[in-house]
């Protein structure tokens, strides 16, 4: 199973409900169910479909703040900015510990 890193308060917002894109500099071929890392925690605490990965323009990310939940847009976070399109996140009541491998930034084989 594979497992994405990410930041809070990123996290929590897709744990929430709150946010259905990951805003991030690359593309991703990963579809399916995945589980999330805390970054920094050692845990994994929740999970996730990933459906689709689209490519933004400076329209589609401003007009979707309700989707990456990231304020103030005035421009693109990347040269190339994609979304991550993620459904049906689930927090886990009691999340659990993981060994991070040397280097992993985002993703970590579970």
């Amino acid at each position: 199973m594979k497992a994405l890193i990410i930041k809070k308060p990123w996290i929590d917002y897709i744990l929430e409900g709150k946010k259905t894109w990951e805003i991030r500099g690359s593309n991703t071929n990963i579809r399916g169910q995945i589980e999330l890392i805390q970054s920094g925690s050692g845990l994994v605490v929740g999970s996730c479909e990933i459906i689709d990965c689209k490519e933004l323009t400076l329209d589609d990310y401003k007009n979707n703040t309700d989707k990456h939940n990231i304020k103030n847009v005035e421009a693109l976070p990347y040269k190339k900015t994609y979304a991550w399109v993620m459904l049906n996140a689930k927090k886990y009541e009691t999340a659990r510990k993981y060994k991070h491998p040397n280097g992993a930034i985002i993703w970590v084989n579970l």
